[in-house]
């Protein structure tokens, strides 16, 4: 029992529980958002923002606020990101607005960065070299739990308690999680280096460089000017990145990617893994809502499975990649997820629950098989004075690929020129899966060639 109880497994419960939190978060408000639309009178391109500025927020505060947690310790970095989750989340009561309603899903968006921006570093600086693997493995199960059951909570808080109650939900788990690191988390800071700058300019720079770049992306239909935003972006991030470089004290410390092989491919497999399958969900709901004619409730079940098998398998695979090579367990996930991607871009035309199923099963498995030893390879390639960067880099290549995944169904779903009809939904969405399982072919590159 005691060992149970150990500092080291109470950190990692802690880290799980805030873990859960955002993914249970977006997740459930997926479900919520025809009640926000119904209560505020909203468009669908306005509640769309609900999620977008979120992930706008996130991207865009992770690097400056790993170097502050750097700076004046990861635990007061993380105690403020639980705190101001949790604020957030309670102040929903008095939202009487879709503009109120904006400003707490960008403070969240902050909350969110300072807890991941730290997490994953905290978990690898107590937890012993041969475990870091176990630990992860158990983290990414608990982010997948969130995704598992966030459609049927957001749903049934949102169909008998109104869509706040979710708001209220994540603040307890928020305040629990609190008070258990408030007992815990008495032994360390983890400062880096507390006399490192803080890097203004390179913050800022990067600022605009992400927020020109996912807004075009996001807007790139609706808005002429948003491929001048992408442009602008790409400009100021190469710019960014050049500063970085010349730098004693980067936001970004751009050297641990040209020097350490490791790092740089495993983080480079992860976006393309995050940007290959984040759109899986949302094509799936349509096709099966509007294509084979399920209801909610029966879609809903389907999609489980890939979480579920997540949540259930990740623990197992984290603890492997202690043992075996963490680029063999990965590479063989991103082949298994380019599998069920591909059967999946075949399958549409072809409807069969079974295979979706079993596409799904592949998918999962696959998913279980990369994220955490991947998680693993990155953290176990850098010192530990690099943590907090690590750290900061794998939330943020994950965000970064999430909104490509989003952009490329936008690009490909608002192709026009004939009638939209289930023939032309079947094309589009059997277009979406194409590019998807290209990009995951693709990252088994550079997931393999990490290790050699």
């Amino acid at each position: 029992m005691q060992r149970f109880l150990s500092y080291e497994n109470t950190i990692l419960a802690v880290v799980m529980m805030v873990s859960f939190i955002n993914p249970f978060t977006s997740s459930a408000l997926t479900t919520a958002l025809p009640g926000i639309g119904t209560d505020y009178g909203a468009t669908d391109a306005q509640l769309s923002w609900v999620i977008e500025l979120f992930l706008i927020s996130s991207t865009v505060t992770i690097m400056p606020i790993g170097k502050i947690a750097d700076r004046i310790g990861k635990r007061h970095v993380f105690f403020f990101g639980i705190s101001v989750f949790c604020i957030s989340s309670l102040a929903v009561y008095f939202v009487s607005s879709l503009e109120g309603l904006y400003v707490l899903r960008l403070l969240q968006g902050i909350g969110s960065a300072s807890i991941f921006a730290t997490s994953m570093a905290i978990v690898s600086l107590v937890t012993q070299p041969e475990r870091r693997g176990r630990a992860m493995g158990f983290t990414i199960a608990a982010v997948y739990c969130g995704l598992s059951v966030g459609p049927a909570l957001g749903g049934f808080f949102s169909y008998y308690l109104g869509w706040k109650t979710i708001f209220y939900f994540i603040a307890a788990v928020c305040a629990a999680a609190w008070v258990i690191a408030a007992v815990s988390m008495t032994k360390e800071e983890w400062i880096v280096n507390a006399n490192g700058g803080l890097d203004m300019p390179g913050s800022f720079l990067y600022a605009v460089a992400m927020i020109a770049v996912m807004v075009g992306l996001s807007e790139i239909i609706s808005l002429w000017y948003a491929k001048y935003m992408i442009a602008v972006g790409l400009v100021v991030f190469l710019v960014f990145l050049y500063g970085e470089w010349h730098k004693k004290s980067p936001v970004l410390p751009v050297r641990i990617f040209a020097g350490n092989r490791v790092f740089s491919f495993s983080s480079l497999a992860a976006m393309l893994n995050y940007c290959a399958t984040f759109g899986i969900s949302f094509l799936l709901s349509i096709y099966l809502q509007r294509i084979t004619g399920l209801n909610a409730r029966d879609t809903g079940l389907i999609l489980l499975l890939q979480p579920v098998l997540m949540a259930l398998l990740s623990p197992f695979t984290g603890s492997l990649s202690d043992r075996i090579n963490p680029a063999i367990l990965a590479s063989s996930g991103m082949v298994l997820i380019t599998i069920g991607l591909a059967l999946l871009s075949v399958n549409v035309s072809f409807p069969s629950f079974w295979l979706i199923a079993l596409a799904l099963i592949i998918i999962g498995i696959g998913f279980a098989l990369f994220t955490a030893p991947n998680n693993n390879a990155i953290m176990g390639s850098v010192t530990p004075k690099y943590y907090g960067a690590a750290s900061s880099v794998v939330s943020t290549v994950r965000l970064i690929g999430q909104v490509l995944s989003v952009a490329i169904i936008t690009l490909i779903l608002s192709q026009s020129g004939t009638a939209v009809n289930a023939d032309w939904l079947i094309d589009h969405i059997q277009e979406a899966f194409i590019v998807f399982t290209i990009l995951c072919a693709i990252g088994i590159v550079p997931s393999a060639a990490r290790s050699k």
